[in-house]
């Protein structure tokens, strides 16, 4: 499955356009890496755990929406954007979502 932000595939002609398809993945983040990240936020430095956990969801998210893809026959998805949502002020739950345009290629 090729999956692209473009609008179109290098060398590759879109033949038909299967329609829109979507990821979603709504993740929770455990109470340590919550702590983990606060130490940070006062010292400085990176948050590892959120950042595998974001990584995590987002591939996640792409997979869901390639098996949609396929689903409708496609062999590509194009023009694919990604967006992150945290849901709710205190309770740690990240929300990605992604979607596309599913195309069977020539």
């Amino acid at each position: 499955m090729i999956v692209t932000t473009t609008p179109s595939v290098e060398g590759r002609a879109i033949q038909q356009y299967k329609g829109i398809v979507f990821g979603e993945v709504v993740s929770g983040v455990n109470i340590l890496r919550d702590m983990g990240a606060g130490l940070r936020n006062i010292f400085g430095g990176r948050s590892s755990g959120y950042e595998e956990e974001l990584q995590r969801a987002r591939e996640e998210a792409i997979d869901e929406m390639c098996r949609r893809a396929e689903e409708l026959g496609a062999n590509a998805v194009v023009a694919v954007d990604v967006d992150y949502e945290v849901l709710g002020a205190d309770n740690g739950m990240l929300m990605v979502s992604v979607s596309g345009t599913a195309v069977l290629l020539g």
